[in-house]
C-alpha cells in the first residue's frame, strides 16, 4: 500500500511546526539610505556538538523530478538545521514529517509543500524530511547548514512508499 500526500503551497503557518519559510514577507527595515530593504532574521540557523560552525554552500541539483513522485526514505539532521535557497526562481517541492519519537518519523503524517521559487525554506533542526526535489534542473541552491565533526544526518527507509502528487490547485511552475 502506497501512502499518499497532497503538495500544498508553502506558507509561515503551514511549515510553522518544521521550520521556516524564508521570504520577502512582512515589513522590511530601509537600509543604506533608503537604498536597500533588509527583511531581517528570517530564519536562524541552529548548530550544536564540538567544532561546529554554520556553512554556506551552493547545491546544483543535476536532474529535475516530476509529479507525482514516489518516496522511501526521510532523513534528518540532529545537530543542525539546513535552509535551502532557490537561486534560479525555480518551485521546489519540500516533504516533511514530525517525529513520531526519538527514532523515526511520524509516516502518517507526511506533508508537502510547494515553494514559489521565491521562498526558501529552513528545516529546523531533527526535522524529518526528504532530499532536495527540484522540479527543473539544473537547479542552484544556496544551503545553510551546520559543518563539523560527529553524526549528523539519520536516514528512515519508509515502511511503505509515499506518493507525493499535485492537486489541480496548486501551480506546478512559476
Amino acid at each position: 500500500m502506497t501512502l499518499t500526500v497532497a503538495l500544498q503551497p508553502l506558507t509561515a503557518a503551514c511549515f510553522a511546526a518544521f521550520g521556516d519559510v524564508i521570504e520577502c514577507a512582512g515589513q522590511p527595515l530601509s537600509i543604506n539610505q533608503g537604498q536597500t530593504e533588509r527583511y531581517h532574521a528570517l530564519s536562524l540557523p541552529q548548530v550544536a556538538g564540538e567544532a561546529a560552525s554554520i556553512g554556506l554552500s551552493i547545491f546544483r541539483n543535476l536532474q529535475a523530478s516530476t509529479l507525482p513522485l514516489q518516496i522511501d526514505m526521510l532523513e534528518r539532521h540532529p545537530q543542525g538545521s539546513q535552509s535551502f535557497i532557490p537561486m534560479d526562481g525555480q518551485a521546489f517541492v519540500i516533504v516533511v514529517a514530525l517525529p513520531l519519537d526519538d527514532r523515526q518519523p511520524d509516516e502518517a503524517q507526511v506533508c508537502a509543500f510547494l515553494s514559489n521559487g521565491q521562498q526558501g525554506i529552513t528545516y529546523a533542526r531533527g526535522v524529518w524530511h526528504h532530499p532536495l526535489i527540484t522540479l527543473e534542473a539544473p537547479s542552484n541552491f544556496l544551503v545553510v547548514d551546520r559543518i563539523g565533526t560527529g553524526h549528523n544526518c539519520d536516514i528512515h527507509q519508509l515502511s511503505q512508499p509515499c506518493l507525493i502528487r499535485v492537486e489541480t490547485a496548486v501551480p506546478v511552475a512559476n
